[in-house]
């Protein structure tokens, strides 16, 4: 047992050390709060992009930093995890990008728009969060439906294009890698030859009307390249 001296001085002691402690974890905080926090890079645009983010209620459904509803993916790293092309795209119309799968609204958002809400998620995607969200035990880009056996002994000489990894993947596989919504790429060069493929890549509906691959913003040496590396998956 404590004698009254002995437990008041226990009381101060510890009150005193805890508050100490206290005391020196919130300057620590404070001293790295800009740096953690990515506060160098809050540009204009990011902080507009911000404005449309609120103004939207984004957080109704998407998470940022495990904050916010959980009934789409969280956003913490997406730019980093689908690229700056593929969301520009995807803003457009979500619908053209999953069809029947995305309940996502259509915002009709301007090119400038766009532009700063990317801005703001790169923002946020750059911030110090201590490995927050972890990432998954399964690759995104490698869930993919099933490809027969001799798909995956095909050797593409072929380099892949930036682009086509940035936006092609999210709906088509090539080799059981990339997306379930589009059909498989594998034996593509095989089907179509590349003036087929390039007239497909300016404008899908002009070729299949109704289909629902959306116009991708490709320069004329972006859509070369990937005709190249298509015409070669054989």
């Amino acid at each position: 047992m404590l004698s009254k001296s002995q437990a008041r001085a226990f009381f101060l002691g510890g009150t005193f050390l805890f508050s100490a402690i206290f005391v020196f974890l919130t300057i620590d905080t404070l001293r790295q709060n800009d740096t953690r926090t990515n506060a160098q890079n809050l540009t204009e645009d990011v902080l507009k992009g911000k404005e449309i983010w609120e103004k939207n209620n984004c957080m109704g459904c998407h998470t940022l930093l495990g904050e916010g509803a959980y009934y789409a993916p969280d956003l913490t790293k997406v730019v980093e995890r689908r690229g700056v092309s593929w969301i520009d795209v995807f803003l457009d119309d979500p619908q053209a990008m999953f069809p029947g799968e995305r309940k996502m609204v259509k915002y009709n958002f301007t090119k400038e728009e766009k532009g700063q809400v990317i801005a703001f998620l790169d923002w946020v995607g750059k911030i110090d969060a201590n490995g927050w969200p972890p990432k998954p035990n399964i690759p995104v880009d490698s869930i993919a439906t099933a490809v027969p056996p001799q798909t995956t002994a095909n050797v593409v000489k072929v380099a892949q294009p930036e682009k086509f990894s940035q936006l092609c993947v999210a709906c088509h596989a090539v080799g059981g890698k990339g997306g379930n919504v589009g059909p498989a790429l594998d034996h593509v060069g095989s089907k179509f030859d590349a003036d087929y493929l390039n007239r497909w890549l300016i404008d899908p509906q002009a070729i299949k009307p109704g289909t629902n691959m959306p116009k991708l913003p490709l320069s004329d040496t972006e859509r070369k390249d990937i005709v190249t590396y298509l015409s070669a998956l054989k």
